[in-house]
């Protein structure tokens, strides 16, 4: 089991140590695709997978999946929280286990997922289907003091419900000065740098865990792709995820350490816990 750099009581001595740090802003990686952004003492959290349930849901199954890292917190003690994200219905991005304890202890928080998933979230939460806010690639919403952009994205492909929404997403979000750029869970589709390059983002949050058929599962961008796509959109750092939770389905993180040298991307490699600041 890989160790995390802080979890439970540490990660939040370090998450409250900066809550009202007036400079810049804060990114912790909490594994897979989750990561907490903390700006001014406001706090958003991107695509959480905080439980073992895809690893008790496939432990008897043909496709097993072992966990590889410690689990960063329980969701329940994120008692903080401003908005929380899910970028499409794949259960490490939509995980009740993970997503209702985060309700129950925020009762203000703010759910901002693809509108074209709004029925399939509230069933899966059990809350209100008008309590999400839902996001496509032509809104721009306001958020409290976030700003969201919807940005398409392919898992395998860029999948569209009868009405034209996207049912795979990443969210440009501004705050300030800032500008962050999360994924989700995407492939390289054509026109996607174009999308993002006006964006100027400070930090681009990419997978790297690649698309290799045999796993059976969707994919998403590669080591390589990843550091490429983070040059091409003059992103001020690229910080890789999707790695490191399931065996089944991971990259490691030198692979894109050395792509990335190989390109000039400007990037941070983070173990589960660890912050990256931007100042």
């Amino acid at each position: 089991m890989i160790a995390a750099s802080q979890k439970d009581d540490a990660l939040l001595a370090d998450i409250s140590a900066s809550f009202n740090h007036r400079n810049g802003f804060r990114l912790w990686w909490l594994g897979q695709s989750g990561f907490l952004l903390q700006w001014r003492g406001k706090h958003l959290l991107f695509d959480p997978y905080l439980s073992d349930s895809l690893t008790k849901k496939y432990a008897e199954t043909d496709k097993p999946h072992v966990r590889m890292s410690e689990r960063a917190i329980d969701p329940a003690r994120l008692d903080f929280l401003d908005i929380v994200t899910s970028s499409h219905n794949h259960t490490d991005h939509l995980d009740a286990d993970t997503l209702r304890p985060i309700l129950d202890a925020n009762p203000d928080i703010k759910l901002v997922i693809p509108e074209a998933n709004r029925a399939f979230v509230a069933e899966r939460l059990g809350c209100d289907v008008n309590f999400p806010i839902g996001m496509n690639d032509s809104f721009i919403k306001d958020i409290g003091d976030f700003r969201f952009y919807g940005i398409p994205a392919a898992h395998n492909m860029v999948e569209r419900d009868n009405l034209g929404q996207c049912k795979f997403m990443g969210y440009v979000v501004e705050f300030g000065n800032y500008r962050v750029y999360h994924s989700g869970d995407t492939l390289w589709f054509n026109g996607l740098e174009d999308l993002l390059m006006p964006y100027a983002v400070d930090v681009a949050m990419l997978p790297i865990n690649g698309n290799r058929p045999e796993r059976r599962v969707a994919g998403n961008l590669s080591a390589g792709e990843a550091a490429q796509l983070g040059k091409e959109i003059g992103a001020g750092c690229v910080i890789p995820h999707h790695y490191h939770l399931f065996e089944f389905n991971t990259e490691e993180p030198e692979a894109f350490e050395k792509e990335a040298h190989s390109f000039g991307t400007p990037h941070q490699v983070l173990r589960i816990g660890e912050n990256y600041s931007v100042s």
